[in-house]
């Protein structure tokens, strides 16, 4: 539970009986001078997180002696089901007003408590009194108890609903989110392209119905999709092709969502290359839209780095070079492993790792971290560029890879557990900071920008990296948190104890990775595939880079 602010509310009592100005006589003022929720004392308009499933009890200290004949349970209630169902009595101080409800609190429901203005109790409550109450962690298994590896299985077949179930009709392409009609993401679709092979191997879906999608896909992207000097925008219309705008300026082509399209694309090719003649035809559609994307355009007339957007009507006005560390670093393996338009190693040095200043090297519990912000961005940062790209043995001057994702990944857990922002329901089964939805819209969590907001997909993405930590996390997210956070589409965005708030949404950005990094921890499928890519291996040999 999170530790609690002791205040004393400080107020003085008027004690007795008091005169009025024509002489009758006034009840005496009461005021609140301290409450106790189960002998943890608040203060007016706190909010009591993890409150046990048990009765309440709650102590209410007035100014000066109440008078319990004169108690009207209309202005003392809770909300919901508790509401004014309670017993309640004096203490021997004769200044305490106990209350014990008759039943026990929902788990991880939010509750009002309300003491209101009015003459009770003996006399005149002078100021009314609010808290929030949050009912804590039912730990009582939801589901049926199966095993480990049967439970994997059921969150990847579960979460792969989403890309197979909810494809758009048209294009196959993922939606953006739930809800979101005919708005489909390329990045997110190179993620569930890469779900779908493993929806093959697991046998969630036969080969032919794989490949059906995966055409359906590939003939979209070539023939009716906006593509911009070969790249493709962040969000295209499924039905249409044309490009639906992320923002005012961001109407043409996205990099970052182009290599996350891109990564995809080349591992499906790897599968399908040496399987029939409908199988290669769809290769060489591939073959035809990697070798088109113009990655050279993308240095912005020749400077030493990536930038990540162009726009036909407001060309580089977003004006964002790509720079480490964060999500980025398959763009610049991709663009130096293109066999048409590859970049030099001076843009991979110079724009994406600044010229060594893409380094850490501070210890943070206890972990040295090698790359990028202090104890590590959202941990999507060790997801999105290595579904595909193999980190187990890769490194450059700057890195390795493997002990930069790992590390990124402890520190990440171990912030959780350590919780100094004291957010209730933090702890070593319920972690994982990263971007997802918010009660009050989008935020890319992480140490450094902790909002109380969990994502299942950062601890779950992460098993390649804290197996043991990801596995607790997803036992707790299964069977702790039951149905509140397992739906048609696997795990719910996100989720806050402290409010209680869950998401109601699913995002293809969120689902891909669960899906792909899971099975990269099982069998590493999608590395094996992506790293025999006679181009990848070229580019990374290119920018230097042992694998």
């Amino acid at each position: 539970m999170r530790n609690l602010i002791y205040i004393t509310l400080g107020v003085l009592a008027v004690i007795g009986w008091s005169c009025s100005k024509n002489g009758t006589s006034e009840p005496a003022r009461l005021y609140v001078d301290s409450l106790f929720i189960n002998n943890a004392r608040i203060s007016d308009n706190s909010v009591v997180a993890g409150v046990a499933l048990t009765p309440v009890v709650i102590r209410i200290v007035f100014s000066s002696a109440i008078e319990l004949s004169e108690m009207n349970t209309g202005y003392v209630s809770f909300s919901g089901t508790l509401g004014n169902n309670y017993t309640y009595r004096r203490g021997i101080d004769n200044k305490t007003l106990i209350l014990t409800t008759e039943s026990r609190p929902q788990a991880l429901t939010a509750y009002d408590f309300s003491i209101l203005k009015g003459d009770y109790l003996g006399g005149s409550v002078a100021s009314s009194f609010q808290a929030k109450l949050v009912a804590g962690i039912d730990s009582t298994p939801k589901y049926e108890t199966i095993t480990d590896d049967a439970l994997l299985s059921l969150v990847q077949r579960q979460t792969y609903k989403y890309f197979y179930n909810y494809a758009h009709p048209v294009s196959g392409l993922a939606r953006e989110r739930l809800g979101s009609g005919d708005i489909v993401t390329t990045g997110g679709s190179g993620f569930g392209l890469m779900a779908t092979l493993v929806a093959i191997e697991r046998g969630f879906i036969s080969r032919g119905q794989g490949f059906g999608l995966l055409n359906q896909i590939v003939t979209f992207l070539n023939e009716k999709a906006d593509k911009f000097h070969g790249a493709f925008p962040h969000w295209l219309n499924g039905t249409t092709g044309k490009v639906q705008p992320f923002s005012t300026k961001d109407n043409g082509a996205d990099l970052i969502e182009t290599s996350f399209l891109m990564q995809g694309l080349l591992t499906v090719r790897e599968y399908f290359k040496n399987g029939s003649q409908t199988e290669k035809n769809m290769c060489d559609t591939i073959q035809k839209l990697w070798h088109n994307v113009e990655w050279t355009w993308f240095q912005q007339n020749g400077q030493n780095r990536l930038y990540w957007h162009w726009s036909p009507d407001y060309g580089w006005a977003m004006n964002m070079p790509i720079t480490g560390w964060n999500e980025g670093l398959i763009a610049y393996v991709l663009a130096a492993s293109s066999p048409t338009f590859p970049i030099a190693k001076a843009v991979y040095d110079n724009g994406w790792a600044q010229n060594g200043n893409i380094r850490n090297g501070r210890i943070f519990y206890n972990t040295l971290l090698p790359l990028g912000e202090n104890r590590g961005g959202p941990l999507f940062f060790a997801h999105y560029s290595f579904l595909g790209l193999d980190p187990r043995n890769l490194s450059d001057t700057y890195a390795g890879y493997w002990i930069q994702n790992v590390a990124h990944s402890r520190i990440n857990h171990f912030y959780c557990v350590d919780n100094p922002l004291g957010y209730w329901g933090y702890s070593s089964g319920c972690w994982g900071l990263t971007a997802s939805d918010v009660p009050d819209g989008y935020n890319a969590s992480s140490p450094n920008n902790d909002v109380g907001v969990i994502a299942p997909t950062a601890a779950l993405s992460s098993f390649p990296y804290t197996p043991a930590e990801s596995m607790r996390a997803l036992h707790f997210f299964y069977y702790t948190l039951g149905d509140r956070l397992w739906g048609e589409y696997g795990f719910k965005d996100a989720f806050c104890l402290s409010q209680p708030w869950f998401a109601d949404s699913y995002l293809a950005i969120d689902q891909g990775p669960v899906v792909v990094m899971i099975e990269n921890y099982r069998s590493a499928l999608l590395w094996n595939l992506f790293m025999q890519n006679s181009d990848i291996r070229t580019g990374l040999t290119r920018l230097g880079f042992s694998y």
